[in-house]
């Protein structure tokens, strides 16, 4: 079972148009720049141009008030870690984000990844 979701997963991910949605996160960006369209963009840049070029795009985010320690920002700054490598730091941000939300959801799925990755260290 767990094997067949993360098969599923994968295959959406292939499926995924990364690349129009990176331009269109762009244009986005230019109409109605915000924090969050920053983060989403993120996502999309580092799904077309690699796990380090996404993070680039947070850093600028975290003098942001808005949206500075924001525990969305921290999770998706947790996961472009972990795709890049850096197991240490991605665990460490899952970890933080998880401290950050009110939601127990959040919480507990933040955690299981943090875990997941404390294991593998």
């Amino acid at each position: 079972m767990k094997n067949d979701r993360a098969a599923a997963a994968s295959a959406e991910r292939e499926e995924t148009d990364w690349e129009q949605i990176r331009i269109l996160y762009g244009i986005l960006a230019r109409i109605a720049p915000n924090p969050m369209v920053t983060v989403n963009r993120g996502v999309a840049v580092a799904m077309t141009k690699g796990p380090r070029a996404g993070l680039d795009l947070l850093a600028g985010l975290d003098v942001d008030r808005r949206v500075a320690g924001d525990h969305r920002l921290l999770a998706v700054r947790a996961h472009l870690l972990e795709l890049s490598g850096d197991v240490a730091a991605a665990h460490a941000a899952y970890l933080d984000a998880a401290r950050r939300t009110t939601s127990l959801p959040e919480q507990r799925h933040l955690r299981k990844r943090a875990a997941r990755l404390g294991a593998a260290r």
